[in-house]
């Protein structure tokens, strides 16, 4: 018998059209983004559906990508009866995670995305900071390379050959320049609006960390691994100040495959719009079965 993980993808992910056809075509799927509308005070189906500048603005994408993912997930497991093991998510993809694994209610997720948006978009001014994805280097060269460099960090440990940096526009082109000469292929910057997963986002961790002070969090039903640490949660008490650490903290998304790998889990259903999870999944363990859910059709899969 398999053993299933559910992973969620991150922002980057979004795209114009995104589960329309969960929305349209099933009831489970109209309800989640509806309810999200209700919840947040503007039109989900409209963000999510029609070409607009706001859906790739942080604090409407990280929403907009939650309640997608949430509403392809349940239409996936009412269709097919598969329940996951574990599930883990690439940073935003996180909240996916808790709703999956029971922590956090899928109100809970959307509406604290949101404020999660908010709080990340507006902590840095715009062009202050910036990312950049590392091609081709191994992540202990590039520890190496940026470990006395200030206002510059790891962001994602993605998968072999792919790391992303984070922080202060000119460290951050510094540091690229210097990967370069460490052998790096190619040093590419992020279309993104801050520096995520950097120091320069302490602050907003705080103010998340005093906004989940309200939010209510079970003890998890299946074990999620948190991004912070690449380990099993099966605590309800870990998973706030995990949250909070995430928003400044890398994301070890490559450490926490190995760790699902390793206790066993031999099938990943990726459910969310895209396949960059999937596509990293090739790179990290070409030996497990990855699934994709983007479209109502890709249930076949499954069925």
């Amino acid at each position: 018998m398999s053993k299933v993980a559910f992973i969620f993808p991150g922002q980057g992910a979004q795209t114009a059209g995104m589960g329309r056809d969960f929305y349209e075509e099933t009831e489970t799927g109209k309800k989640v983004y509806d309810r999200a509308s209700q919840l947040l005070g503007f039109s989900m189906p409209e963000l999510c559906f029609e070409k607009n500048d706001r859906l790739d603005i942080t604090e409407y994408t990280q929403a907009a990508m939650v309640c997608t993912s949430i509403a392809m997930m349940k239409v996936l497991t009412e269709q097919t009866g598969i329940r996951p093991h574990v599930a883990a998510g690439l940073s935003l993809g996180e909240y996916c995670a808790l709703a999956a694994a029971g922590v956090m209610s899928e109100d809970d997720a959307i509406t604290t995305v949101r404020q999660r948006g908010i709080l990340m978009q507006h902590e840095v001014p715009a062009g202050i900071g910036s990312m950049a994805a590392v091609l081709a280097l191994e992540a202990q060269v590039i520890e190496e390379v940026i470990k006395d460099m200030d206002d510059v960090q790891i962001a994602n440990y993605n998968c072999p050959g792919q790391i992303v940096i984070s922080g202060r526009k000119e460290a951050v082109e510094l540091a690229g320049a210097r990967l370069k000469e460490a052998g790096a292929k190619r040093v590419i910057p992020l279309n993104v609006s801050g520096p995520f997963h950097s120091k320069m986002l302490t602050g907003a961790g705080a103010k998340l960390a005093k906004f989940l002070e309200t939010v209510h969090v079970d003890e998890p039903k299946i074990p999620y691994v948190a991004n912070v640490t690449a380990q099993y949660v099966t605590e309800a008490a870990l998973v706030k100040p995990l949250l909070a650490r995430q928003v400044y903290s890398s994301v070890k998304w490559q450490q926490s495959v190995e760790a699902m790998i390793a206790d066993g889990v031999d099938t990943f259903v990726e459910i969310g719009p895209g396949k960059t999870l999937s596509g990293f999944m090739r790179k990290i363990a070409r030996d497990v079965k990855v699934l994709n859910i983007e479209k109502l059709e890709d249930l076949e899969k499954i069925c």
